[in-house]
């Protein structure tokens, strides 16, 4: 049985009321189109009866395959468990609640098929249809924010409608709450992304797993995000920039006092000395640090856990009117063992 061309991640937490309907939805927007299909539904520990509905469901539908995690592991887990079986060179993702429009599947799909120069077709929800204190006005701040720290400029990080050529899957790893940043992860892989309106719903079934609270926690993810996509391959830079920043004014303090006593005043008693030799061993702190994360780096790399690069194979194709350049699909494990 050849592999389809087309794999749909969705991952599911208590949704059984839209389960039906979505499988429907999306087997209808897929068949509209010509490629073939696969809709990979990971059930993430859901309490209701949603894994069992997906049972019954893939039953009858050889396209659909239930994944069901051993307990609910977070939404990260649940699309990194999507990822590592899809079979198709193209991969969408979507969220289960019915709000993302799976007819809009196709319109990702065809950016893909007939655009060369894009890796990632990320949804914007222009009209989205959500309360505007407690989920658009954090989202929007919290786009900004991200956007500007990472430089991966988009409308939407929250749009889970998303589409991607396979190679850059096959590149990124997700854990923790790192969805959310799953356009700077593909871009720290090499993708070129773009950003495409789509349609949004509001819920009319379930509950809504998300709300004002986290914004606290993705500020706390950005900082990691930052972290990782600037000092993951020279951690030195980052705690010992630190480092130099907090004992050079300690050092300076230091110097001054050690001129003063020279002169015979008694610096014993002074505030000023404490907070010297505090700035100087928290400096030395940080620099450390920046040391043992620089050696375990290196072993890192060096034992081959991990990839300092990725690189692309091209080929120049002349058979239009304009000579283009063509990525050169490798097989997974060619391309693993390459990199």
């Amino acid at each position: 049985m050849s592999s389809p061309a087309v794999s749909i991640v969705v991952p599911i937490y208590n949704e059984f009321d839209n389960l039906t309907a979505l499988v429907d939805r999306i087997d209808a927007a897929m068949r509209a189109q010509p490629l073939s299909y696969e809709l990979i539904a990971v059930d993430d520990g859901s309490k209701d009866d949603s894994a069992r509905l997906l049972l019954e469901l893939a039953s009858t539908r050889p396209w659909l395959r239930p994944v069901i995690l051993a307990r609910n592991y977070g939404q990260s887990s649940a699309l990194q468990a999507g990822f590592d079986r899809v079979q198709g060179k193209y991969v969408v993702t979507l969220d289960a609640d019915l709000q993302n429009e799976p007819d809009d599947i196709p319109l990702l799909l065809n950016r893909l098929e007939t655009d060369a120069s894009v890796d990632m077709v990320s949804g914007w929800r222009k009209d989205r249809q959500d309360a505007a204190i407690s989920r658009k006005l954090p989202s929007k701040i919290a786009n900004r924010l991200i956007s500007n720290a990472t430089g991966v400029q988009l409308h939407d990080y929250g749009c889970a409608l998303k589409a991607y050529r396979r190679h850059i899957i096959d590149r990124i790893h997700l854990y923790g709450e790192l969805h959310r940043f799953i356009p700077s992860l593909a871009r720290d892989a090499g993708a070129r992304i773009t950003e495409v309106p789509v349609r949004h719903h509001a819920r009319t079934a379930g509950v809504s797993k998300y709300g004002i609270d986290r914004t606290f926690r993705v500020i706390l993810d950005l900082i990691l995000m930052v972290f990782l996509m600037r000092y993951r391959q020279r951690p030195l830079h980052a705690f010992g920039g630190l480092g130099l920043w907090l004992a050079t004014p300690g050092f300076l303090i230091l110097a001054y006092l050690f001129v003063i006593k020279l002169m015979g005043e008694s610096i014993g008693g002074r505030p000023l000395l404490i907070v010297g030799v505090m700035l100087v061993l928290m400096g030395m702190t940080f620099v450390a640090a920046g040391l043992i994360g620089e050696m375990l780096t290196r072993v890192y790399y060096e034992s081959g856990g991990g990839r300092q690069y990725y690189a692309d194979e091209y080929r120049i194709d002349s058979t239009g009117e304009t000579p283009q350049m063509v990525r050169v699909e490798v097989p997974r494990a060619a391309a693993a063992t390459a990199a």
